[in-house]
C-alpha cells in the first residue's frame, strides 16, 4: 500500500475534522498525518497485540482503529481526542481507508496476476484459485495485443496507453520491459479481427500523431478463460516477429491472418535449407539480381499477368517475357505457370525467413 496514497487521503480529510488525523504501521511508525512533522514519528506504545483489537482503543489523548486485509490488521487510524467524536471519526476513516486499502491492493495484485498468467510465471492449477481470491471474471472473452515502441521520445508510451483504457477492472496495461508493452483487453465474445485491427490501429496512431511515438502492434487470438491468456500474448509476440521478418511495413499484425508466413516459421532450418536445395537444382537463387527479383515481385504483385506487369514496370511487354525465360533457364520454374509461380513465391519466403538467422532449431 502506497504511504504517499494514504497521506493524499489524510490531506482530503482534515479540513472536514477539525483535528489532527493519521494512520501508523505494523511497525508503530506514523506513515501519514494532517501534521506533517509527526511523519516518521514512532509510537512505542502501541505493537501487534495492540492493533489486533477490533475495537477503538485510546492512548496519551488519541484514539486509535484499527483496520487492513481480513487476515490480519496492519494499520490502525488515530484521531486527537478521546471523546465520543474522536471514537466515531476513528471509525468511520477505518472504514474509509480499508475499502480504499482493498481496492488498491487489489488492482494491484490483479495487474500483476495478469501479468504472471500472461509470461507463464504462475503453475496452472494456482490460476484459477488466484483469480477467485482477487474475484476475477474468468469466464469473459479477453485478447492480448503487444505494442512494441520503434521509435521513442521523452514521454511515457505505458502511461500514455493507461489513459486510453482507464477502466482498470476490464483492461490491463502491462510493462513487459522498456520496449514492449501488452494491453490484455476485454471483448465481447463475437469481436472480429478487424475490430481488434481498427483498436491496434487507433492506439498506434495516438502514439504517432499525439506523442511522436512509433510503434508497431501485434494481436493474438481472442480466448475465453484466464489460462489461455498467456497463449493470446505468445501469439501477438508470433505476430509481430512473423512480420519482422516476412513483411516490415506493417504496423498492425493478427496472429489470424498471418498466412502461409506463420506456417514457413514454424519450420526448422535444416529442413528450409534441404527445401531451396530441392527447388533450385539447376542454380542457386543467389543467381539472380536484384533486377530480376524486382521484376518477380512485381510479376506477383500482378497475378501472373505479363501485359499488367510489363506496363507497371515501364517495359516492352516482349522484355518481361524475356526476362521470364531468363528466369525459367537459370532456375528451371517458368513463373508463367501456376504451380512453378507459388513453388518460387514460397522459395522466397523460405530464403527471407534463413536471412533472418532464426534461432530456433
Amino acid at each position: 500500500m502506497s504511504n504517499r496514497l494514504f497521506q493524499g487521503i489524510v490531506h482530503q480529510m482534515k479540513d472536514a475534522i477539525d483535528r489532527t488525523i493519521g494512520v501508523i504501521d505494523e511497525t508503530s511508525v506514523v506513515i501519514a498525518c494532517s501534521e506533517l512533522g509527526k511523519i516518521g514519528e514512532v509510537n512505542e506504545s502501541i505493537n501487534s497485540e495492540t492493533l489486533s483489537s477490533t475495537a477503538p482503543f485510546v492512548i496519551n489523548g488519541y484514539t486509535y482503529k484499527s483496520f487492513g486485509s481480513s487476515a490480519k490488521y496492519d494499520y490502525a487510524v488515530f484521531v486527537q481526542g478521546t471523546d465520543e467524536y474522536a471514537q466515531k471519526y476513528a471509525q468511520l476513516l477505518s472504514v474509509s481507508f480499508a475499502s480504499i486499502k482493498q481496492y488498491y491492493d487489489e488492482k494491484y495484485d490483479r495487474s500483476n496476476f495478469i501479468k504472471n498468467v500472461i509470461l507463464d510465471n504462475i503453475l496452472p492449477g494456482d490460476i484459477y484459485l488466484k483469480a477467485r481470491e482477487l474475484h476475477f471474471n474468468s469466464e469473459v472473452s479477453r485478447v492480448c495485443l503487444l505494442i512494441k515502441i520503434v521509435s521513442k521520445t521523452d514521454v511515457s508510451a505505458y502511461d500514455i496507453v493507461q489513459n486510453i483504457f482507464p477502466d482498470k477492472t476490464k483492461d490491463f496495461v502491462i510493462n513487459i520491459n522498456e520496449e514492449e508493452i501488452a494491453l490484455v483487453k476485454e471483448v465481447k465474445a463475437d469481436t472480429e479481427s478487424r475490430d481488434l485491427e481498427k483498436l491496434a490501429s487507433s492506439i498506434a496512431d495516438t502514439l504517432s500523431s499525439e506523442f511522436y511515438t512509433h510503434c508497431v502492434v501485434g494481436i493474438g487470438t481472442t480466448v475465453t478463460g484466464i489460462k489461455d491468456l498467456a497463449r493470446s500474448f505468445k501469439e501477438a509476440q508470433s505476430a509481430l516477429e512473423v512480420a519482422k521478418v516476412f513483411d516490415t511495413e506493417r504496423t498492425i499484425v493478427s496472429y489470424d491472418n498471418l498466412g502461409i508466413a506463420r506456417l514457413i516459421y514454424q519450420l526448422p532450418t535444416t529442413l528450409c535449407k534441404m527445401f531451396l536445395k530441392e527447388v533450385f537444382k539447376r542454380g542457386s537463387i543467389e543467381s539472380l539480381d536484384q533486377e530480376t527479383l524486382f521484376t518477380i515481385q512485381r510479376f506477383f504483385e500482378n497475378n501472373l499477368n505479363v501485359s499488367e506487369t510489363s506496363r507497371k514496370l515501364f517495359v516492352h511487354r516482349n522484355t518481361l517475357v524475356y526476362r521470364l525465360e531468363k528466369i525459367k533457364k537459370l532456375t528451371g520454374l517458368d513463373l508463367r505457370e501456376f504451380e512453378d509461380a507459388i513453388v518460387f513465391k514460397v522459395a522466397l519466403m523460405v530464403k527471407k525467413y534463413l536471412n533472418a538467422s532464426p534461432t530456433k532449431y
